[in-house]
């Protein structure tokens, strides 16, 4: 199925024109994202967690030490609400009430089962380091036993989902487009700098192509 069916847990109430279902454009928001939320409930406090995520399909994976209390609660089942927010400018209106943000939202509902095959987990970690620099995994040392024991990673299946998004400029009332002050937007980008290479490096060891293809975008 390419769109999530709109449900009570998914569907967009505030400015229900902006609400986004299909499955394609919900996983680009995902996807450009290197950090996510994810919400959950234990021993019934709320707690949102930041953390890095891949998706690979239909699921979203998370990893952690085994002792955290997000991957323990996740791999047992439990449900979880997972969220991303990209702010992509600041929209000033001429009006304070009418100002707002361009940007793109996406909230997923599912299950966590933890992955527990040595292969399996490697793969997902494999996943996790090319999503943060595709091609690291290749150049770096893959963990040894120890770090794979000492790490839980979990597989969450979207269930469902929805997204959010604004775009363009200020929308005022129709009798403050003649007041004289500036609207427009701030366009907000999240670019890669210049690379620092580390002190401790050996001479003769150079930036890899693949962060210079990263930073070219």
């Amino acid at each position: 199925m390419s769109v999530f069916e709109k449900t009570d847990l998914n569907r967009v109430r505030r400015v229900a024109k902006r609400g986004i279902y299909d499955k394609e454009r919900i996983y680009e928001i995902v996807d450009d994202a290197l950090i996510c939320h994810v919400g959950f409930v234990a021993d019934g406090r709320p707690f949102v967690i930041p953390t890095l995520h891949a998706r690979v399909g239909d699921e979203i994976l998370l990893h952690g030490a085994t002792t955290s209390r997000l991957m323990r609660h996740a791999g047992a089942g439990h449900e979880l609400c997972i969220t991303v927010t990209h702010v992509d400018g600041v929209v000033l209106a001429r009006s304070v009430f009418n100002h707002s943000m361009n940007y793109r939202s996406a909230v997923l509902f599912g299950r966590g089962r933890a992955i527990v095959e040595d292969e399996a987990k490697m793969a997902a970690l494999e996943a996790f380091t090319n999503r943060l620099m595709p091609g690291r995994w290749a150049a770096a040392r893959p963990p040894n036993d120890k770090e794979l024991k000492a790490t839980t990673v979990v597989a969450v299946t979207i269930e469902s989902a929805s997204a959010k998004a604004r775009s363009g400029p200020p929308v005022d009332e129709e009798e403050d487009y003649v007041l004289p002050h500036w609207a427009g937007v701030l366009p907000l980008h999240l670019d890669y700098g210049h690379p620092v290479t580390d002190e401790q490096l050996p001479e003769g060891i150079e930036v890899p192509g693949y962060v210079w293809e990263a930073i070219d975008g």
